[in-house]
């Protein structure tokens, strides 16, 4: 297990060869864009060559840290750049279904920040323009490309936790700071479209579709205060097609108790063994197969790749992981994961939690896969 966890933390930090092929990527949002572009020093088979946002200030910040990028305040001038095949959004949700089509439209590929869309015409119309354009696009949910994650994908896809059982995950997170930064948060959006997409996403990257969703909703004291449309705080049960369940949980109004609980955390119980994957902590336990309880924690040796520095500064690896990913799977024409599609099914499966928690009542899926056309 040591020489292979080595393996893959010399894959990560991009012990190899000098990559063949790159291509030009430009981002749209520079707050959590800018996050990736500090990150692609840690990719070789994708450059930044373009950045876009409509803030002047965040612009001039972003061009005097990458000289060599090319700055813009419009969208088309970036999807007309003929140096650019795939575009980066981290724009504010809302904007995430017009801005993917455009780029869709403009022939590029595209990267696009979890939630994929947060609307059922947007889903649809993402849907029908991905459809129509033949451009691939990959949904940036992180926390599948942060190293615990990677690693208890690989050892589930070894047949490790023999038949899987049961899936429990949660993402709890104060988020005051978040409302004051970015107000749109509060009321032009819902949480199961923000946080919760985490543990969504994780739940059905290992039950595969989901056939119907139960949830409660509540909304805290923090987010009555900064004016929360819905709720903040969710638990939800969900059960596969084949009959499978798995629990999620959400809360964002909170004050965490880190040492006890990580922020993100996924469970996998299996019928023969168990394991975890937690964030922001970097461990990953599990149980072998006689029975002793293991704890990889590599932590030191990579929170500079995963960190950028001594504290959790967040996403800078999973970003930098996933794009890598994206950006080779284009290259060789190779599969990856979450496609457009998977993206729009995780967001039916997000509404159904949203209406679910609405109504008091359980919501099937198949139906809202079936109104936006997937």
């Amino acid at each position: 297990m040591r020489e292979h966890l080595d393996s893959k933390i010399k894959e990560r930090l991009g012990e190899h060869g000098p990559a063949i092929r790159t291509l030009g990527l430009g981002v749209v949002g520079l707050h959590e864009g800018r996050t990736l572009l500090a990150a692609l020093n840690r990719t070789r088979h994708i450059r930044a060559v373009a950045a876009c946002d409509i803030d002047k200030e965040k612009l001039a910040a972003i061009q005097r840290e990458f000289p060599s990028l090319n700055c813009t305040l419009h969208f088309q001038d970036l999807l007309a750049r003929p140096d650019v095949d795939l575009v980066a959004i981290y724009t504010p949700d809302a904007l995430h279904g017009t801005l993917t089509v455009q780029a869709f439209e403009a022939g590029k590929d595209v990267i696009c920040t979890k939630p994929l869309v947060n609307s059922m015409v947007d889903a649809e119309k993402v849907l029908q323009a991905g459809r129509k354009s033949g451009r691939k696009l990959l949904v940036g949910q992180s926390t599948r490309f942060f190293e615990p994650f990677q690693r208890q994908r690989e050892a589930f896809e070894c047949g490790d936790l023999g038949g899987l059982e049961l899936v429990d995950a949660h993402y709890t997170h104060r988020m005051d700071w978040y409302y004051e930064k970015s107000p749109w948060v509060a009321t032009g959006t819902d949480w199961v479209f923000l946080g919760l997409s985490h543990p969504v996403d994780l739940v059905r990257w290992y039950l595969g579709s989901i056939d119907e969703v139960q949830a409660y909703g509540y909304t805290s004291e923090m987010g009555k205060r900064y004016g929360v449309r819905g709720f903040d705080v969710y638990v939800v049960n969900l059960r596969g097609m084949d009959g499978k369940i798995a629990r999620v949980m959400g809360h964002y109004g909170l004050r965490e108790l880190p040492s006890a609980r990580n922020s993100i955390e996924l469970m996998l119980y299996g019928s023969k063994n168990s394991n975890l994957a937690q964030y922001h902590d970097m461990r990953f336990k599990y149980t072998s197969d006689d029975g002793t309880e293991v704890c990889e924690d590599p932590l030191y040796q990579l929170r500079h790749y995963y960190f950028n520095s001594e504290t959790h500064g967040m996403h800078y690896g999973e970003f930098a992981n996933y794009s890598e990913y994206f950006a080779r799977a284009l290259i060789n024409g190779s599969p990856y994961s979450p496609t457009l599609e998977e993206g729009i099914e995780t967001f039916c499966v997000m509404e159904a939690v949203r209406r679910a928690a609405q109504s008091g009542k359980p919501v099937a899926v198949k139906p809202l896969m079936d109104e936006v056309g997937l």
